[in-house]
């Protein structure tokens, strides 16, 4: 319904661009930024490899990267316009509209820029003849009201807004990783405390809150003021909230960190609580429900669901981490002071540091903490998922045009357990992510050509889709063993694509890996672990979570139990802890009653080729089409997309 609205704000902005001069600050300031998020880039092996590639394609040489920033210094507001007026014209535009009716309300795609610039420029022809003799001078709004990094001071003395810090200090825990030769610096603000702490009726409590302290400015300072002031520092403060965790953070260059704490202090110790932000949100928060999750992404749509339903409505790690809308539009910002004022205490928080930064900041952070409650750790008793008997299966209808799936169970290990390293190994095998060597990816992708993924997780992986390494700071004690498999282009296909996931598993549990599977992949993983903690901000994010799971450094943890393992301790925790019944299915599809259909009569699912495949595999193909999934008719349950998380 906003369409129309956002379509005319696109074509004011480029009109705006071809019509009026930049700020010449804006534009010190967006040169200031791309230099700054140009060295941001360089936190790991990988960012460095891949930004010079980026360059030396052109002319062989880095010193493209130089020749492209002294052309930046040497743009002016001037050029700016002349280039928007040669490149932003109706002449050079392609518009596409993505929606599920045939037309919308105020878009076709033939609204002209070139007609707004005319007008504008009309506009200001006629304002010109009117003459603006005697006029006083113009402006917008309160010359100090815009906030600039470089005019934050460094405030050390004493704690933010004048609050001094009362009775005896309280220790604050820090893990700390200084380098002296990292120009960067990662801050990490750790409350233990998440989604799973919301309680009934408020739930998305945890995530309000977060977004409230990174989203809605200090009592001194209001976000966009803070956001001004971010930009050309290339700079911000965001928050990932998880079932036990709270994860606040930045990164920023070591020449700007002064600035930059200076304002991230405020927002976390004097936190502004204004009204309009407090609307606009939980306006987002409940957008990113509706919009981003259930509209537009069935991947992530799948795999929150099958956690909803695995633990079922009570239990702790049930509800969505975003919460339901009807919970969060029910909040007000009373309820965010009161979780704030319980779980943002200091015994409840540990901060982790990174990069290169000054001695003295971890004792800054220290002292400016003190202006927080002491607190005590939370401590949350997370009661097993309830035991389920038999398959069940949770089909969304949704009008969208592949189907995606979901399937698991829990497990009883998490990191640090004496056999999680194997169920890991046996996990990667089977079904590493976005790796074209894992076992599933081979049978239903490479070898039938059905899908883009198919890969399976023993931690909670939220974000897949954009990422090729889990995220950190979201450790659980409990998890489960799920498989991924999408987009299938039809239900029948959704069908055979999880019998074949099914018949792969149990071919798993029933024969177990074998000794070359079993050393390709731990020589594999002892490799792999490099990549997954490469960078700096990866390195700080896991030396937290091994904290939290009480393990050695993770990369050390992995290796040295890797070098442990025999193949018959992998081969004994697959056939403890994996299994083909009592298991969990989420299905996204747009023929909801047909799916259902299949599954309850368990259908057969002839699978259809576009090109000619080995005699072998079609008939294993005949085998698997029959690959019953014992599902009884009360045991398959449709919603409509539109009713979940509300």
């Amino acid at each position: 319904k906003h369409a129309a609205e956002v379509v005319t704000a696109i074509n004011a902005t480029l009109a705006e661009a071809r019509t009026e001069l930049a700020d010449p600050q804006v534009v010190l300031d967006t040169k200031s930024r791309l230099r700054y998020l140009f060295a941001s880039q360089l936190d790991s092996s990988d960012g460095i490899g891949s930004v010079l590639a980026a360059y030396v394609q052109h002319a062989r040489t880095p010193e493209t990267i130089n020749e492209l920033y002294e052309t930046y210094d040497s743009l002016t507001s001037e050029d700016i316009r002349r280039y928007a007026n040669e490149f932003f014209v109706d002449s050079g535009r392609v518009t596409v509209s993505l929606s599920n009716s045939e037309t919308m309300a105020g878009v076709d795609g033939k609204a002209s820029i070139d007609a707004l610039v005319a007008a504008a420029e009309q506009n200001a022809s006629t304002a010109r003849g009117a003459g603006a003799a005697g006029a006083g001078p113009t402006g917008d709004g309160n010359p100090d009201q815009a906030l600039k990094a470089a005019d934050v001071g460094d405030s050390t003395a004493g704690s933010p807004g004048g609050r001094a810090p009362t009775g005896e200090a309280v220790p604050v825990s820090i893990v700390a990783q200084p380098s002296d030769t990292s120009p960067l610096v990662d801050v990490a603000i750790l409350v233990h405390a998440g989604a799973a702490m919301d309680p009934e009726g408020k739930k998305g409590l945890a995530a309000l809150t977060a977004a409230m302290l990174t989203e809605g400015g200090s009592t001194t300072h209001t976000i966009e003021q803070i956001n001004d002031a971010m930009y050309p520092i290339a700079a911000d403060f965001t928050a990932q909230v998880d079932k036990e965790m709270t994860r606040l953070s930045g990164q920023v260059h070591k020449d700007n960190l002064d600035a930059w704490y200076s304002l991230v202090r405020e927002q976390l110790l004097t936190p502004g609580w204004r009204e309009q932000d407090f609307t606009r949100v939980r306006t987002q928060l409940v957008n990113a429900i509706r919009t981003g999750l259930v509209g537009n992404n069935d991947e992530e749509l799948a795999k929150e669901l099958l956690y909803s339903e695995i633990y079922g409505a009570g239990h702790p790690y049930a509800s969505l981490n975003l919460g339901d809308v009807s919970d969060l539009q029910s909040m007000t910002i009373e309820d965010l002071k009161r979780f704030y004022q319980e779980h943002y205490t200091v015994n409840n928080i540990t901060v982790g540091l990174a990069g290169g930064y000054p001695d003295s900041f971890a004792g800054r952070i220290g002292d400016d903490l003190q202006a927080l409650p002491a607190g005590r750790r939370a401590k949350l008793d997370v009661p097993p998922a309830p035991q389920v008997k038999g398959n069940r299966a949770l089909i969304v209808a949704k009008e969208t045009p592949a189907v995606a799936v979901s399937l698991g169970f829990p497990i009883d290990l998490k990191r640090g357990d004496p056999d999680w390293i194997a169920l890991w190994l046996a996990r990667s095998w089977l079904g590493e992510h976005r790796s074209t060597n894992s076992h599933l990816f081979q049978r239903i992708r490479e070898v039938r050509g059905m899908n883009y993924g198919d890969y399976a997780y023993i931690e909670y992986f939220p974000r897949g889709m954009f990422q090729f390494e889990p995220d950190t700071n979201l450790a659980r004690q409990q998890q489960l063993f799920q498989i991924w498999i999408r987009p299938l282009r039809s239900n029948n296909d959704a069908h055979f694509a999880t019998r074949v996931a099914v018949h792969e598993l149990q071919k798993l549990i029933d024969n177990g890996m074998s000794e070359t599977d079993f050393e390709e992949t731990r020589s594999f993983l002892a490799k792999f672990v490099s990549l997954l903690t490469d960078g700096q901000s990866r390195q700080l994010g896991y030396a937290l979570d091994s904290r939290y799971y009480g393990i050695d450094a993770f990369a050390d943890y992995a290796r040295a139990g890797l070098s442990r393992l025999t193949l018959e301790d992998v081969n004994r925790v697959i056939r403890e802890n994996l299994r083909v019944e009592d298991v969990q299915y989420v299905f996204v599809t747009r023929d909801a009653e047909d799916l259902q259909q299949r599954l309850v009569d368990d259908a057969p699912s002839p699978i259809r080729y576009d090109s000619e495949k080995p005699e072998t595999l079609l008939a294993e193909d005949e085998q698997i089409a029959t690959v019953p999934l014992n599902l009884e008719p009360h045991a398959v349950r449709i919603v409509p997309a539109e009713k979940v998380f509300q």
